[in-house]
């Protein structure tokens, strides 16, 4: 069993490259590992095989376009810096250097309390005096940030909420938020957050959404 991995991401890896192996015609090594990690013909049949088939290759894929994706910001964020450490500092006061000067400081002028875990994400309406929580007990909220009150709890998702973000056309936004149970779903701020949408195909937790 592998000692950086949790058990069920383990197998599942055990099972990708076992499924790998074999669309490879490498049948000897996927028996032999089948064997290995132990997993019996009732555990990983020809339905499991169908299904871990292309991950292996997915997850490489994946991989690789990320690696890309952090050269590329990597390379942007070091010419930002180089530009910002050769700006005229004439157009910045010392005052706004300092982070006294811009930085919250207590006391808030609310606290919204009502989530039952962790708050991973929030979003504010592009117009309205909405802000929108995300949390790991699974549910979205609405909240008045001006007056500081709850206005209200979404259910929907199964699992973790850890993106939001309103988007869409001006006059009709929508709410999208994503999750570790794998879903986008879409939230229609106009008719009380009812869910007109839900995206479904990736195969692990949707990090983040965008307009």
């Amino acid at each position: 069993m592998s000692r950086t991995l949790p058990s069920r991401q383990a197998e599942e890896l055990n099972k990708s490259i076992i499924a790998y192996l074999a669309a490879n015609n490498l049948l000897s090594s996927a028996a032999s590992l089948r064997q290995e990690a132990g997993l019996t013909e009732d555990v990983f049949d020809t339905a499991t095989a169908n299904k871990y088939e292309t991950l292996l290759e997915k997850k490489w894929t994946s991989i690789a376009r990320l690696q890309k994706k952090i050269m590329d910001l990597e390379s942007r964020n070091a010419a930002l810096q180089s530009e910002l450490d050769n700006a005229a500092p004439s157009s910045l006061s010392k005052r706004n250097q300092d982070p006294v000067s811009w930085l919250p400081r207590l006391p808030s002028r609310h606290t919204l309390e009502s989530h039952r875990d962790t708050i991973n994400c929030i979003a504010f309406h592009p117009r309205f005096s909405s802000v929108a929580s995300g949390s790991d007990d699974c549910t979205i909220k609405i909240w008045d940030w001006e007056l500081g009150e709850l206005e209200q709890t979404i259910k929907g998702h199964t699992r973790a909420v850890l993106g939001l973000d309103y988007g869409g056309p001006r006059g009709g936004a929508l709410l999208a938020s994503c999750s570790s149970d794998l879903t986008i779903k879409l939230w229609d701020p106009a008719n009380q957050y009812k869910n007109i949408r839900t995206l479904s195909g990736h195969d692990h937790s949707v990090s983040a959404t965008r307009r």
